[in-house]
């Protein structure tokens, strides 16, 4: 049931019919050109008023799934163990699927590639990755692995729009947090956003795509903006950055792969310093092409709408990725061994042991908070938690990992412990 030309009728099975199902059935309406209709929308409460006509939704997914006629599954549920089932027997059953399911996808890419070979199907999601950017499709066609050297950006645009209204204009984090709920831009459980799950999730697929390389969230160094204090961003507009939750991966000298979402300071001239609010930034360097910026829109049901018809006129053309990049196990895999510099925040000295640190630049303390800065070694932030605990915020300096690359530290480079304070 593959799609082979532009003009094969997409007949699509809808799964949701939230923010983004909603926009996108409003959507395509007004797209008669892409010669796409959507035959049912299966939804989770029949009870629930919706702005379309009642004999489009069914609550039995078989409706969609053991319809022969429908060719392309639109999954966008909220429900990462639904929407795993769904994708599954979608592609098994030889639909074509488009998602924009980022933790499911990255918790399940292996599998959901030997599906689409199995059975010749396409995936499509880039609607999962930084909405309106599209990040996913470059990576897949137009970037090199062996020339590729760095992909970092702001790639959840929740946290993003809480931290600039935190930055800019001095609104509490809980305030701010709400803003977001109520323009759409974060979920009423907003867990995964600021936690920088979602943001490690985003990360994760991307990686397959830039460097062909798979792996599990959980692998990646992550943390979100829970801990963050409003001291912390005074602290760096002192010195001129601003604080952004920050997803970064940079190709280490060896082959391997360092990876991680932090919240990070930015500087005034960085090119992610200019994304503000619900807005996302992806900036991609290579060696030949040196740096390269895409922004766009991250949240909301429009932007993420319009990547995922973005997917759907592609499947008029059969397209589907091919993962050339893709490495065989353990030829490319994401390491913790190289060390970064940050500023751990804290209540007061002696809540952080000295011994964490490869070396220590520099310690402020003032009634309000206490901030040190110098060098840890991720592998020892990715072994333990002290520093995602109740009154510690972790906060990465710029270039961290192109400053201080994956060579070992030792007292004869310079790096080394200092007694600045007592255990």
């Amino acid at each position: 049931m593959s799609i082979q030309n532009s003009n094969k009728e997409l007949v699509i099975g809808l799964f949701g019919f939230g923010v983004v199902g909603g926009s996108l059935y409003k959507v395509l309406n007004d797209t008669p050109g892409l010669n796409a209709r959507i035959k049912k929308v299966c939804i989770r409460n029949a009870d629930k008023e919706r702005d379309a006509p009642a004999t489009l939704f069914t609550t039995d997914a078989a409706a969609i799934l053991d319809d022969e006629s429908i060719n392309v599954v639109v999954e966008l549920t909220s429900d990462a163990d639904a929407a795993y089932r769904i994708i599954s027997t979608a592609l098994s059953r030889g639909k074509a699927v488009v998602t924009a399911g980022k933790s499911t996808v990255a918790a399940h890419l292996p599998e959901f590639i030997a599906l689409q070979r199995q059975y010749g199907v396409p995936l499509l999601y880039e609607a999962a990755c930084c909405a309106s950017i599209p990040v996913i499709r470059n990576l897949e066609e137009y970037y090199d692995n062996d020339l590729l050297r760095c992909v970092r950006g702001i790639v959840n645009g929740s946290t993003n729009y809480v931290l600039t209204r935190m930055s800019r204009d001095g609104v509490s984090f809980s305030d701010a947090l709400k803003e977001a709920q109520q323009a759409g831009f974060a979920e009423a459980n907003p867990a995964l956003d600021i936690t920088g799950a979602d943001a490690a999730n985003k990360l994760a697929i991307l990686l397959t795509h830039a460097y062909g390389t798979t792996v599990q969230p959980g692998q990646i160094l992550y943390t979100g903006i829970t801990n963050l204090h409003a001291a912390d961003v005074a602290y760096g507009r002192q010195k001129g950055y601003d604080v952004k939750l920050v997803a970064e991966s940079g190709k280490m000298d060896d082959g391997r792969v360092a990876a991680f979402v932090l919240p990070a300071f930015v500087p005034h001239d960085s090119r992610l310093h200019g994304v503000a609010n619900e807005y996302n930034g992806v900036e991609i360097e290579s060696s030949l092409a040196d740096k390269q910026f895409f922004y766009g829109k991250g949240a909301g049901g429009f932007p993420t709408a319009s990547a995922v018809l973005s997917d759907l006129s592609a499947l008029r053309y059969d397209y589907r990725y091919e993962y050339r990049k893709l490495q065989p196990e353990g030829t490319v895999h994401v390491s913790a061994d190289y060390y970064i510099r940050v500023c751990i925040s804290c209540n007061g000295l002696l809540q952080v042991r000295h011994s964490e640190f490869a070396r220590i630049d520099e310690w402020v303390s003032n009634n309000q908070r206490c901030h040190i800065s110098g060098i840890i070694h991720a592998g020892r932030l990715a072994e333990t938690d002290w520093w995602r605990q109740e009154g510690i915020s972790l906060i990465a300096y710029p270039e961290c990992i192109e400053q201080y690359g994956p060579e070992p530290v030792s007292a004869e480079s310079g790096w080394v412990h200092e007694d600045v304070y007592a255990d």
